[in-house]
């Protein structure tokens, strides 16, 4: 029986026309050499499995061809084609950089250079993966790549072309090898298939084409594996089967879940995949990738996007005439968050769960949201009516010192029913010491900000006192709609990334959060460690605060500012008291410590 040759090296390109994906780069190779026109220097870039080296080859053999073709490609019945074909010419040198990088190897290879051809016009030296060279290697080839004899053509492959110095690429003609689409794959796939006699379904092929990520080489090789596994007869089944991917029918049944509303239908869509074995985190990102074919489907004119098969791609567009651009573009946010949270996510399944209900709950958000709906649940039961805000008296007078704009007031929500707010216990501040005067928080959200005591009985006094008079000065009221306190978090969380130089800022508001009030909605708590942070935070909070309510359009939410009278944050510990804390509460470390007598310089 003959020995078998796998199909990337059986079918590996011997002509420009076999070349899979580069034509207007082979089109240029070929009128570089009808022309006469050669460079001394070629620098071929790209991805692997892309055709460089083969096109090296390729042109190495045809200008040396005597008797070329109309096409550009060589005869194949020359000396030098017939030498080149047994593998014995010695006009063509290959060098595999990734092992010969020292400056030792340059220097045998210019010592080559100097030998001119036995036969044919040229001697080439491709050099494959010359990013690997070192610094001293490459500043041995500088002279000579620059001004090689003139019958010498250096080929030079890389894909890292960034890796090489610029000295090297400015002596070079440079050509971008372009990733190899999946309709060219899956037409050179279909070609083999019917050359071997194998069996094989297109959709099967696209999946090939697809795994193989814009290598053809790979793509071949996954043939020969899938072919290997179905015995000849390769269907789309036995495809995904043997590279375990996960079926597109499933993405396709779990939109139209979606748009359904099928809550319990996009769970137990899930619990298959799961029972499949496949990973929630790749779930997560195949269902984004997903939404996004579907997004760039629903238009004509970036349906040339989808890099796939035909079929697919009509599959595509008859789905997305289902789906609005907003639900595509509230899905593909809501998946890009999960993606982000399911490493710091406990219950990752749980996590997965929570999108597909708030995927579920895209198309129609539940009337008690004035928000749009993204992110949110609907209650079980009926939504109660919302009931009005009443306005405020005709004949308050404002007060003397009201400014001229409307301000925000703060005023007790409207009776509406608010989303569930984890709860926590109030924070009640140390009593003072009696010869000191009681220690004063500042709530900022109100027109103008107010220092008072909470535990006082005067505190819901003069907050209403406050909000009725700026509600005076604005007819038609403040902003209330709900929010969560995740939307309050990311919110606090923009305000921080949009201040990246103020790293004392931000290292602040990371490590002070604030946390809901029990008992008082739209109250939250911010506690700071020193009296420095509290007077940083107060100067932040009016433009703090205005982004907070902007940001959730609601005029209701204020800020406590206290400060921590107990022991400070681990957050806030610097280096010397992480390592007193790892001592006291590890006796290995602290023997540790005194057997090498380490101290913190």
């Amino acid at each position: 029986m003959d020995n078998y040759i796998v199909s990337a090296r059986k079918y590996r390109p011997t002509t420009f026309a076999s070349v899979v994906g580069q034509k207007a780069l082979t089109s240029t190779l070929k009128n570089a050499i009808a022309t006469g026109k050669l460079a001394h220097a070629y620098l071929f870039c790209g991805s692997r499995g892309v055709g460089k080296t083969s096109c090296a080859r390729i042109f190495a053999k045809t200008i040396n061809c005597e008797h070329p073709t109309a096409d550009g490609d060589p005869c194949n019945e020359c000396d030098s084609c017939r030498a080149f074909n047994a593998g014995s010419s010695l006009n063509i040198v290959e060098l595999d950089a990734a092992s010969n990088n020292g400056v030792d190897d340059i220097r045998s290879l210019v010592e080559q250079v100097q030998v001119p051809p036995t036969n044919g016009r040229y001697r080439v030296f491709i050099i494959d993966e010359v990013h690997m060279l070192t610094s001293g290697a490459f500043n041995a080839f500088l002279k000579t790549l620059e001004e090689p004899p003139s019958y010498v053509v250096f080929i030079l492959a890389t894909t890292e072309k960034h890796k090489i110095i610029p000295t090297i690429l400015s002596r070079c003609q440079i050509y971008d090898f372009s990733r190899i689409t999946i309709g060219d794959m899956v037409d050179h796939l279909a070609y083999v298939a019917q050359s071997e006699g194998i069996q094989a379904e297109r959709s099967a092929l696209s999946v090939i084409a697809s795994k193989a990520d814009g290598a053809m080489r790979d793509a071949l090789s996954i043939f020969d594996q899938v072919a290997a596994s179905s015995r000849g007869n390769i269907t789309y089944k036995s495809a995904i089967d043997n590279l375990n991917i996960l079926d597109s029918a499933y993405y396709s049944r779990l939109i139209d879940a979606f748009l359904r509303e099928d809550v319990p239908g996009a769970l137990l869509i899930y619990k298959e995949i799961r029972d499949h074995g496949f990973d929630s985190h790749f779930f997560i990102n195949g269902l984004g990738s997903y939404i996004r074919d579907l997004m760039v489907a629903s238009r004509p004119d970036t349906l040339s996007l989808l890099d796939t098969d035909d079929t697919t791609r009509e599959q595509l567009a008859q789905l997305a005439t289902r789906c609005t651009p907003e639900f595509l573009y509230k899905a593909m946010s809501l998946c890009n968050d999960a993606d982000l949270k399911y490493r710091q996510a406990y219950n990752k399944t749980f996590l997965v769960e929570l999108l597909l209900i708030k995927l579920c709950q895209l198309i129609s958000p539940s009337p008690i949201f004035s928000g749009d709906g993204e992110g949110q649940l609907k209650p079980l039961g009926a939504a109660p009516a919302a009931t009005a805000t009443p306005a405020p008296p005709a004949s308050a007078p404002a007060p003397a010192h009201a400014p001229a704009t409307p301000a925000r007031p703060v005023m007790e929500a409207p009776a509406r029913p608010q989303p569930a707010r984890p709860k926590v216990a109030p924070h009640t501040p140390p009593s003072p010491p009696p010869h000191e005067a009681p220690a004063r928080r500042h709530i900022v959200g109100v027109p103008h900000t107010i220092s008072i005591n909470p535990a006082s009985r005067h505190y819901e006094a003069a907050k209403a006192s406050s909000a009725s008079a700026s509600a005076a000065s604005q007819s038609t009221g403040p902003r209330t709609t709900p929010y969560t306190p995740e939307q309050l978090s990311r919110a606090w969380g923009e305000y921080m990334a949009q201040r990246p130089t103020e790293r004392i800022l931000v290292n602040t508001m990371r490590a002070c959060p604030p946390h809901p009030v029990d008992g008082r909605p739209d109250l939250y708590l911010i506690t700071v460690e020193n009296p420095a942070q509290r007077d940083m935070m107060n100067d932040q909070l009016p433009t703090l605060l205005r982004h907070i309510h902007d940001s959730l359009q609601n005029d209701l939410i204020a800020f406590e500012i206290d400060i921590n009278e107990g022991v400070s944050s681990p957050a806030t510990w610097n280096e010397r008291e992480v390592i007193a804390y790892m001592q006291q509460s590890s006796p290995s470390v602290a023997e540790f410590f005194r057997k090498f007598k380490l101290t913190l310089g």
